[in-house]
């Protein structure tokens, strides 16, 4: 079947009296994989004619998918799993799973965002030019004109939000509206956050969260220096564990952030969550065009400068889809390799991944 295959990513199956047992990571939610398992047994799809049932069941060390079958084998689970196999249905089989390896990279992430955080800060952060637009564009501001942002841009937020991160400009995708509510995931010095709040005005709501304490007091004192971001706030939390409420949120932005994570099916299931029924994704992020190398994979500097983290952008829109998004569109930006030559030079990594807009709909 269809779903052992994709959760096969998670963990090795292992023969039990009744069948075969695979147990998942502590990271994968419980109820949607057990929906999922579900319309998988409904509508099976034939692979392993042995299998008799299909059911997941929540254990201590997370939860564990029970195939049953008098006659069930590794082996022909293995078969099924091959089988099973189409074009990008291992959404996360490129990708390293959790485990201690993605507990060192998460590690590393957060020192050097920290680090970026406390060595941009300047004494007393400037307030920018809020809503009254003009103002010179510095070297710093020239790269954000690269990815995408315009003079306006750039010189109608504080400066002191613009550390120069980021793949691209989710504002400008996102189509906001008066009055919605905005969640960043990543928000970093809190740019997109201060951009999204000129457009939802004083009737709508912007929400940055970031996991780097030090981007989270970073972006709260900008915050605190104008009235005008009244209705922008910061939280400290992870993109995976969104401290958001259900069905709460218009909009999701992300800037080149995603990439770092190491379960993004629960990042994209987290944001599933917080959307309002109709609510929709504006998302910049890396992507791969073709397999990375798995030493690659492994290099925690590659992982923590955006690289190394891609999906292929047929995992990506498979894993969105068993989401259950909807209206994906994912467009690489072939001219963003410019720029991402130069975040790790000498490396040929420019072949293998590129900036994409990512935008999807929850129904």
């Amino acid at each position: 079947m269809i779903i052992v295959a994709r959760m096969s990513a998670f963990g090795k199956p292992e023969q039990d009296p009744t069948g075969v047992r695979i147990q998942l990571s502590p990271e994968v939610f419980f109820e949607p994989l057990r929906m999922m398992v579900e319309n998988c047994a409904a509508g099976g799809c034939g692979c392993a004619v042995d299998i008799e049932a299909i059911t997941v069941e929540e254990t201590a060390r997370g939860p564990q998918i029970h195939v049953q079958g008098d006659h069930l084998s590794l082996a022909s689970i293995a078969d099924a799993m091959q089988r099973c196999e189409v074009p990008g249905a291992g959404a996360a089989h490129s990708v390293p799973s959790d485990g201690p390896a993605a507990d060192t990279r998460r590690t590393a992430i957060q020192e050097r965002y920290g680090q970026i955080a406390e060595t941009e800060e300047k004494e007393g952060l400037g307030s920018g030019c809020g809503y009254g637009c003009g103002g010179a564009v510095d070297d710093l501001n020239g790269l954000g004109l690269r990815l995408g942002y315009t003079v306006e841009d750039l010189t109608c937020v504080p400066s002191d939000a613009n550390l120069g991160l980021g793949c691209g400009n989710p504002v400008a995708i996102s189509g906001l509206q008066p009055g919605e509510t905005v969640l960043d995931l990543g928000s970093g010095g809190g740019l997109d956050c201060f951009l999204a709040a000129r457009q939802v005005g004083v009737t709508g709501r912007v929400i940055g969260v970031d996991m780097t304490p030090a981007m989270i007091s970073r972006a709260r004192r900008i915050a605190a220096l104008e009235s005008a971001y009244a209705h922008v706030e910061f939280r400290l939390g992870e993109i995976e564990h969104l401290p958001v409420a259900d069905a709460s949120v218009d909009v999701i932005l992300s800037n080149c952030v995603i990439n770092l994570s190491t379960n993004k099916r629960q990042v994209y299931q987290e944001a599933y969550r917080v959307l309002k029924p109709g609510g929709r994704l504006a998302i910049s992020d890396i992507v791969s065009t073709v397999e990375i190398p798995s030493d690659w994979r492994n290099d925690v500097q590659l992982w923590t400068s955006c690289m190394a983290g891609a999906m292929t952008t047929n995992e990506l829109e498979t894993l969105m889809v068993e989401v259950g998004f909807t209206a994906i569109r994912i467009h690489p930006q072939p001219g963003s390799r410019d720029f991402i030559q130069e975040w790790v030079p000498n490396t040929p990594l420019t072949d293998y991944v590129v900036s994409a807009v990512i935008e999807a709909f929850k129904p």
